[in-house]
C-alpha cells in the first residue's frame, strides 16, 4: 500500500516538474515535506479514491503520509 501510494505521490510531483522521491515517511508533511498545493492535493485525493476505494478526506482533513496509511487500512 505505502508504495502504490508513493507511485501516486511522484506521478503528482512528475507533473510539477519536481523530483520523484525514494522513499516517503509517515510524517512526511503533505504540503511542506512533499511540496503538494491544494491542487496537488485535490488530485491526490481523486487518484486515491480510484485506486483504493475511499475518500481520505471524508473524515476531516489530511495533513500527513502517516493520516492517509492509517485511512487506508
Amino acid at each position: 500500500m505505502k508504495d502504490k501510494l508513493l507511485l501516486i505521490i511522484n506521478q503528482i510531483r512528475l507533473n510539477n516538474n519536481l523530483n520523484v522521491l525514494n522513499v516517503i515517511s509517515e510524517t512526511d508533511d503533505l504540503r511542506g515535506d512533499i511540496g503538494f498545493n491544494s491542487f496537488d492535493l485535490a488530485e491526490l485525493t481523486v487518484r486515491i479514491e480510484n485506486e483504493f476505494d475511499i475518500d481520505i478526506f471524508e473524515d476531516g482533513i489530511v495533513a500527513t503520509v502517516g493520516d492517509i496509511l492509517n485511512k487506508l487500512k
